[in-house]
């Protein structure tokens, strides 16, 4: 099985648990206004790769890894889950963790081959890191292109299968850090009972420079970065949100 990839980080500390192989995949249907790899949206250009080259580069540096593992991202590399599969299958042969880093967009409930497809992958992966980017659907699809219902059932999907789940959401000044829909958002998590961390984290404007590079209009152009303080606060109100939650308060947001 080959893969599409965009780039391979060797040393990886923020996708997932201790030291990892991030393996960036082409292809995205996401279009975040925020997102700092629009060089991983279209298929063309990249390298493609075999399952067996992928562990061997991580074999070949393992002691490197220990507490750490393998992260599929992109992109969306459920784009690509036949590849994904196979990794993560030939991944927990050999004792490695496996982490999926994805925005669950292209989860089709309706769909039995998918979820068939989905069933087998999850049977070898470890954890999910999903991008919740906006709660509300209207803004959600006014960010990325795209409605956030798919996403959201995918979160179920996965409490459902008792899959741990980190989720992530970027606050944006003026798009993703209203009070109501932080909260709201921390409504949604406390729902879920396969949550084990929470990471949220400012918006910076560092992609700029790429899309420079590559001919494109930055979509946010103006946007000041959001302030570690202010990324503080945000996480304060979504905590909020999912303790309410749990304690079945009512809902202030909620007419």
């Amino acid at each position: 099985m080959t893969g599409h990839i965009h780039s391979i980080e060797s040393f990886g500390t923020v996708d997932g648990p201790g030291a990892r192989l991030v393996v960036f995949l082409k292809g995205c249907p996401m279009r975040c206004q925020y997102c700092h790899n629009p060089d991983t949206w279209e298929m063309a250009g990249g390298t493609d790769m075999t399952v067996d080259e992928i562990i061997k580069q991580f074999e070949a540096s393992r002691s490197f890894y220990r507490g750490g593992g393998i992260t599929a991202t992109g992109g969306e590399p459920l784009l690509q889950i036949d590849f994904v599969t196979e990794l993560f299958e030939e991944a927990k042969q050999r004792d490695i963790h496996t982490c999926l880093d994805t925005s669950g967009i292209t989860f089709q409930a309706d769909n039995k081959e998918y979820l068939e497809k989905l069933d087998r992958l999850m049977a070898s992966t470890d954890l999910v890191m999903l991008d919740i980017k906006q709660i509300d659907d209207l803004k959600h699809t006014e960010l990325t292109g795209h409605s956030n219902k798919r996403i959201l059932e995918f979160a179920r999907y996965l409490d459902s299968k008792q899959i741990d789940m980190w989720v992530r959401h970027v606050v944006v000044p003026g798009l993703t850090d209203q009070k109501p829909e932080l909260y709201n958002l921390g409504r949604f998590i406390g729902s879920l009972s396969r949550v084990k961390a929470l990471d949220v984290l400012p918006y910076h404007d560092m992609g700029k420079v790429k899309y420079e590079s590559l001919g494109m209009e930055y979509p946010l152009d103006g946007v000041p970065p959001m302030s570690k303080e202010g990324a503080i606060s945000a996480k304060k109100i979504i905590l909020s949100g999912i303790r309410d939650e749990r304690r079945h308060e009512p809902n202030p947001f909620c007419s």
